[in-house]
C-alpha cells in the first residue's frame, strides 16, 4: 500500500494528543545529537519518529551508530537518494552497506509530515517477521530491497559503549550525511519490537493517522523519547534518561511546526527556474545569480485572513526583489505560458516601492506606490480574503495610509482557481537572500514574538491591524487555522 503524505496532519481532527514543539535540523549547520549507549538489547528495539522534511535527493541519516570491532560494522536508518535506475528518497534500514530494508515508497513531499517506525526482533524465527517497517500508520510489507539478517544476529544499535547518531552517520569518527527538515516525537525502545499503533491511531472520523501519548512505553536501558519541548535542551529525554547531547543547534531550532499543526514553509516543489536554494527548514531562501527566482508557499488558501513577514537580509548584484501574493495553479505551470515562463502575481510588491498585478512578463498593471525597501527591512503581508484586499506593511508600519488594495482579478489570464499563496523572489537573476516567517522563524526575533489570535506563529509584528477604519485580526498560514478559517 502506498502510505498516503499528511499535509493537514490532525489539524481536521478536533481534539486528540497534541503535539507542542519539533526540532529543526539544517544539514547546512551540521546538526545532530548523539548518546552513549550502555550494554542494551541489540537484538531487539524499535524507532519511531515524526518528520518532515527539507532538503531532498541527498542521502541523510536519520539514526546511526559504528562499531569499528564488531562484526556487525554500522547500523543505520536513512533516505536512500541516489540509486541505480529507481527514484530516489527512500527509506533504508542498513547494517554493514547491506540493505535489510529498503522501502518502494519515495518520500519527496517536502510539506508533509510523515510518521515511520522501524521495528527489529531478530529473535523471531519468521525471517520476513524480524525487521519491519511502517509508514503513516501502515505496515509495508513490499519492497525495494529485502534481505533479512540471520536469527538472533547482533546489530550494533545498544551496543556497549557505542554512541548513538540521531541525524547524522558518523563513519569511522567522521559525520556526514546530515538530515534536514523536522523531527517530532522521537522514540527509541531498547528491548521491545513495537508495530505503529502503540505511537499513533487513526482518527474514527477522518482517518488521518495521529500521534498518540507515548510517555506510558517502557524505553528499556538506552531507550529515550525526545518531545523538543525544552528550547534550552533540545535532546533532553522526557523519560529520565541520559539526554542526547545537542551539536550545532540553537534555541530557535525549536519549532511549534509539528505532525498536529503544520505550518507553511517555502514549497522546494514549486521553485521557478530552479534557481534558489532553501535551507532552515525551508524558510531561508537564497535565490542564486543565473535567472528570476519565484518560491512560493506550501500552503493555500480560498478564504479567511492571513499574515505573512519576509525579512530581506543580504543582495549582489542588480537585484529586484519581490514579495507577494499569486493565484494557484502557480508559476511552473505549462498553463501560464509557453514553456511555464509566465510569472503570475495577483499583487507584486518590488524593491522600488511598486506595488503590480499581472503576468509578469509585460502584462502588468500597476496598483500603488508604497515604500521601497532595502536589506534589513521586513515587509508584513496581509491577505484579507474576506473582503479581497492585500495591506502591507514596512517594519512594522502599515503603509497606503491603512488603505486595503483590492485583489484585481485575473479573468484575462488562463488560470485563477480562487485559491491563494505568499511568495518571495526576485526577477533580474541576481543572488540574495530572505527569510520567509510563516510563523515558525529561524532566528530569534528583534521584538517580543507576537503570535495570532488563536495563539498561533511568533512574529516580529502584530497580525492584527485597522485597516479601512475597520479593526481586523489575520492568522498565521497553518493547518489549525486553515481548518477554521481557509
Amino acid at each position: 500500500m502506498t502510505a498516503q503524505t499528511i499535509l493537514p496532519a490532525n489539524s481536521v481532527v478536533s481534539g486528540g494528543y497534541e503535539v507542542a514543539n519539533s526540532a529543526r535540523f539544517n544539514d547546512g549547520d551540521s546538526a545532530y545529537m548523539h548518546k552513549t549507549a550502555a550494554g542494551g538489547n541489540r537484538r531487539t528495539f524499535t524507532f519511531s519518529t515524526w518528520l518532515k522534511r527539507g532538503q531532498l535527493d541527498t542521502n541523510q541519516q536519520l539514526f546511526n551508530c559504528w562499531s569499528a570491532n564488531n562484526a556487525s560494522g554500522f547500523g543505520y536508518i536513512q533516505f536512500v537518494a541516489t540509486e541505480s535506475n529507481v527514484i530516489g528518497n527512500r527509506i533504508s534500514l542498513e547494517v554493514s552497506g547491506t540493505q535489510i530494508l529498503r522501502s518502494q515508497q519515495v518520500l519527496t513531499d517536502p510539506n508533509a509530515w510523515y510518521h515511520l517506525v522501524v521495528a527489529v526482533d531478530t529473535t523471531n524465527d519468521t525471517a520476513n517477521n524480524r525487521c519491519r517497517m511502517y509508514l503513516n500508520g501502515t505496515e509495508i510489507t513490499s519492497f525495494a530491497a529485502r534481505n533479512n539478517p540471520d536469527e538472533n544476529f547482533d546489530f550494533a544499535f545498544n551496543q556497549n559503549n557505542i554512541d548513538m547518531y540521531l541525524g547524522s552517520n558518523n563513519y569511522g569518527g567522521t559525520k556526514g550525511n546530515y538530515f534536514d527538515g523536522y523531527l517530532a516525537e522521537t522514540v527509541w525502545i531498547d528491548g521491545s519490537q513495537l508495530a505503529a499503533d502503540s505511537f499513533g491511531e487513526f482518527d474514527s472520523d477522518s482517518n488521518i493517522w495521529k500521534p498518540i501519548d507515548v510517555s506510558g512505553l517502557t524505553f528499556g536501558t538506552n531507550g529515550f523519547y525526545l518531545d523538543y519541548e525544552a528550547s534550552g535542551n533540545l535532546g533532553n529525554d522526557v523519560n529520565g534518561g541520559t539526554d542526547l547531547t545537542e551539536v550545532n543547534f540553537a534555541a530557535t531550532d525549536q519549532t511549534t511546526d509539528t505532525c498536529t499543526n503544520n505550518f507553511a514553509v517555502i514549497n522546494s516543489l514549486e521553485n521557478f527556474f530552479g534557481k534558489a536554494t532553501l535551507s532552515e527548514g525551508n524558510t531561508r531562501v537564497l535565490t542564486n545569480a543565473g535567472a528570476e527566482a519565484m518560491n512560493t508557499s506550501s500552503i493555500a488558501v480560498s478564504a479567511g485572513r492571513w499574515y505573512f513577514e519576509v525579512d530581506f537580509i543580504s543582495n549582489s548584484g542588480n537585484v529586484s526583489r519581490q514579495c507577494g501574493i499569486t493565484p494557484t495553479p502557480s508559476f511552473a505551470t505549462s498553463a501560464h505560458g509557453t514553456g511555464g515562463d509566465v510569472t503570475p502575481h495577483v499583487h507584486a510588491y518590488s524593491d522600488s516601492g511598486n506595488l503590480q498585478t499581472g503576468n509578469g512578463s509585460g502584462g502588468q498593471t500597476a496598483l500603488a506606490t508604497l515604500s521601497s525597501f532595502t536589506n534589513g527591512d521586513l515587509i508584513g503581508i496581509y491577505l484579507d480574503l474576506e473582503d479581497m484586499k492585500s495591506y502591507w506593511s514596512k517594519n512594522g508600519t502599515l503603509m497606503n495610509s491603512g488603505t486595503g488594495i483590492a485583489l484585481t482579478a485575473l479573468a484575462s489570464l488562463p488560470y485563477g482557481t480562487g485559491r491563494y499563496m505568499f511568495y518571495v523572489g526576485d526577477n533580474n537573476g541576481a543572488a540574495q537572500t530572505c527569510q520567509a516567517n510563516f510563523g515558525n522563524p529561524h532566528v530569534a526575533l528583534d521584538n517580543t514574538a507576537v503570535s495570532d489570535d488563536n495563539g498561533y506563529g511568533a512574529f516580529e509584528y502584530s497580525p492584527n491591524i485597522t485597516g479601512d477604519g475597520t479593526a481586523k485580526s489575520f492568522y498565521a498560514l497553518c493547518t489549525k487555522n486553515v481548518a477554521e478559517f481557509g
